[in-house]
């Protein structure tokens, strides 16, 4: 959350998109010009980032940014609802801030057409009160978390594949766990992609709609996070299961931090 005391002058038009926020008790006008004064960077306009980014756009965050480097291909419009038919061919980046913008000039969207890397992340997260996860490797999602990680800011992370889906944030810092607390050793060869293991195209809705609830409480401090925690969602049960994660002694990233 910003530092400074927020502005509560609103637009005539602002006061009626946000009105359904400014009706809540627990959020308000001051909850609505604190998202105003929020930023957050999404990593990865896909499935997941689909979903997340509309409804932070929605919610009036005031910075978005975008990090994709791919192109919109047919097979991804049966769940990045981004995207639709005429986009084939051209970049994620750029046709997610075209549609975000027609959705809520308020907002400001920064763009990057690059892949994410241990090299890049450190400029782009520092200029970000937040981060979201919904890359679909693991290469991606530890430099995410170790850069997040290194400059204390939290990390909202979701992940699918076939008919489930898992989210955790994760807040620096005070005994808390990191990503790879959750995933100290993956191997990146023996993990099937959405490609050779097929999605169920509604779950990555689900989950970046959750990640989208996780991170907008972390902007307004409301609630109780999944900090320490990892949510579980199967679509063929219809079940949400969750459970703790404990801090790794022997983590390579935040061990040698706290």
């Amino acid at each position: 959350m910003p530092p400074h005391a927020p502005d509560l002058t609103f637009t005539d038009d602002a006061l009626t998109r946000y009105s359904r926020h400014i009706l809540l008790p627990e959020i308000g006008a001051l909850g609505q010009a604190r998202l105003r004064d929020s930023s957050v960077l999404v990593i990865g306009a896909g499935g997941l980032g689909s979903p997340l980014a509309l409804y932070l756009a929605a919610a009036g965050i005031g910075r978005i940014g975008i990090v994709d480097d791919d192109r919109v291909e047919l097979s991804n419009l049966q769940r990045q609802i981004l995207f639709q038919t005429d986009d084939i061919g051209h970049g994620k980046a750029e046709r997610a801030s075209t549609r975000l913008a027609a959705l809520n000039p308020d907002v400001e969207i920064v763009t990057y057409p690059v892949r994410a890397t241990a090299d890049n992340l450190p400029a782009f997260v520092e200029a970000y009160d937040l981060v979201c996860d919904g890359s679909d490797n693991f290469s991606t999602r530890y430099a995410v978390a170790d850069c997040c990680w290194a400059q204390g800011k939290t990390l909202v992370s979701g992940a699918v594949q076939r008919f489930e889906g898992t989210l955790s944030t994760f807040v620096p810092g005070h005994g808390r766990p990191c990503y790879r607390c959750l995933t100290p050793d993956a191997d990146e060869s023996a993990t099937l992609s959405c490609g050779q293991a097929g999605i169920f195209g509604a779950v990555t809705g689900v989950i970046g709609s959750l990640m989208a609830v996780e991170a907008l409480k972390e902007m307004l401090s409301l609630g109780q996070g999944l900090s320490g925690k990892v949510l579980v969602w199967s679509a063929l049960s219809a079940s949400f299961r969750s459970f703790d994660l404990p801090p790794d002694p022997e983590c390579v990233c935040c061990a040698r931090k706290d």
